[in-house]
C-alpha cells in the first residue's frame, strides 16, 4: 500500500529508517530485509517538538537530527510518514488517463473529484481497478474508453512538503519515500497478518493523539477510510478532569488502571465508539459485507478496559495487535524488554519502512 509522493525516489533499499511524525510522540524504527525477511534493529519513541501548531523547518530540521543520533543511523535515505492534519487520503472515481494527468486534474480541479476544494495541494494516486458502467452506460453502449478508473489519491500541501524536503536536506538526509500515515498500519498488517489482509473483511482502527483513523478492508483492498476528530489526548484530558488529577496521573490509570474508572471512561469512549461504527455500518450497506474483526493498534490499545467499551459499542470483537508480528527483532537487551510494551505504537513507521524497502 505504498503511496508516496511523486517527487519521491522509487528506488528500493535494503535497509531503511522510518520516521512517523506523529501529534505528540515521533516513532522511528530501523528495518533491514534479509531475504524474503524484515529485521528491526532499533526503535525509538521520543517526545515531538511542538503539539499544538506546525513545527517550522528549522525546529524539524534540529528533531529530525536527535532522532537520527538516537537511532545511531549513519546511510542517508529515510522514509517519512506525515499526519492526518498534514495529508489527506481518498477514493476517486477518475477518466481513463495516466497517472501524471491524474495528478494534474486533481491539482487543477480537485472539488469534482474529492468533493473538497484544495489549493496549493500536490497529489499522489493508485490505480486500482477498472470501474465497471453503469446501467444506463451500458444501454447507451458507452465504450469502454469512456469508462472511469476507481483510484486511491493521497494529497497534501505543496508548501509543507517543501519545508519538509528542506528540513530533512538541512540534516543531510534524503526523504526517498514521503507517504500519508494512515497507510502506515495497512502496509502493517499485510505483512503481520497476510492471511487477514487478503482474505478477510475487517476493519483497521488506529488511535491517534489528536485523531484516530479507521480504514475497512477487503480482500487486500483499502475500500474506505475515514478520520476522526477523537485521540487518546481527549480520552486522557476527560479522564483527568473527571477525576480532578494531572493528565500525567490520568495517563498512567487509562492504560494500567483502567477498570477501576470505567464508568468514568464510558462516557470518553462512546463518542469514539459511535463514530466508528457510523463509519462501519457505511461499509456494510455499500459492500454487502459484514466485518468480522476490529484491529486496534496505537498507545491506546494497551487498554483492555477501553477495547471492551469499544467492542461493546462497535458489536464486532475489537483485539490490539503487534505490527511487529512478522518481523525478525535484533534488539539491545535493553529495547527487547520494551518491545512489546511499544510495538502498538510503531505501526505507522513499521508500515512506511516496509512499503520503503
Amino acid at each position: 500500500m505504498a503511496l508516496p509522493f511523486k517527487f519521491s525516489t522509487a528506488k528500493k533499499r535494503d535497509q531503511m529508517l522510518a520516521i512517523d511524525l506523529g501529534g505528540r510522540t515521533t516513532k522511528a524504527v530501523h528495518l533491514q530485509r534479509k531475504g524474503d525477511r524484515f529485521v528491526m534493529t532499533r526503535y525509538a519513541v521520543m517526545d515531538a517538538p511542538v503539539f499544538e501548531k506546525s513545527i517550522s523547518p528549522e525546529l524539524l530540521s534540529e528533531h529530525l537530527k536527535t532522532v537520527c543520533e538516537t537511532m545511531a543511523f549513519k546511510a542517508k535515505g529515510v522514509a517519512l510518514a506525515i499526519g492526518v492534519q498534514d495529508s489527506i487520503v481518498r477514493h476517486a472515481d477518475m477518466p481513463q488517463m495516466p497517472v501524471g494527468d491524474i495528478r494534474q486534474v486533481l491539482k487543477n480541479n480537485s472539488k469534482n473529484y474529492l468533493q473538497q476544494d484544495l489549493p496549493g495541494h500536490v497529489f499522489d494516486c493508485s490505480i486500482l481497478a477498472l470501474k465497471a458502467p453503469n446501467r444506463e452506460q451500458e444501454k447507451a453502449k458507452v465504450s469502454i474508453g469512456s469508462s472511469k478508473f476507481r483510484v486511491l489519491v493521497a494529497g497534501a500541501k505543496q508548501q509543507y512538503l517543501t519545508d519538509l524536503q528542506t528540513a530533512v536536506r538541512n540534516t543531510g538526509l534524503t526523504a526517498e519515500h514521503v507517504l500519508p500515515g494512515l497507510f502506515g498500519p495497512v502496509n502493517s498488517l499485510e505483512s503481520a497478518l497476510p492471511e487477514v489482509f487478503a482474505k478477510e473483511v475487517v476493519a483497521l482502527v488506529d488511535i491517534g493523539f489528536k485523531h484516530t483513523t479507521i480504514c475497512l478492508m477487503q480482500g487486500g483492498e483499502l475500500v474506505l477510510s475515514r478520520v476522526v476528530a477523537i485521540g487518546g489526548d481527549r480520552l486522557t484530558a476527560g479522564l483527568a478532569e473527571s477525576l480532578g488529577i494531572s493528565y500525567a496521573e490520568a495517563e498512567g490509570i487509562k492504560i494500567g488502571m483502567a477498570q477501576e474508572v470505567q464508568s468514568n471512561l464510558e462516557s470518553l469512549v462512546l463518542p469514539l465508539g459511535r463514530e466508528l461504527r457510523a463509519s462501519i455500518d457505511f461499509f456494510e450497506h455499500q459492500y454487502d459485507k459484514a466485518v468480522s474483526q476490529v484491529y486496534v493498534c496505537g498507545a491506546t490499545s494497551r487498554s483492555e478496559c477501553i477495547m471492551q467499551l469499544l467492542q461493546g459499542e462497535l458489536m464486532v470483537e475489537c483485539k490490539p495487535w503487534s505490527p511487529l508480528g512478522s518481523i525478525q527483532l535484533d534488539l539491545s537487551p535493553e529495547q527487547a524488554a520494551e518491545i512489546e510494551h511499544v510495538a502498538p505504537e510503531l505501526a505507522v513507521a513499521a508500515g512506511a519502512a516496509i512499503a520503503a524497502i
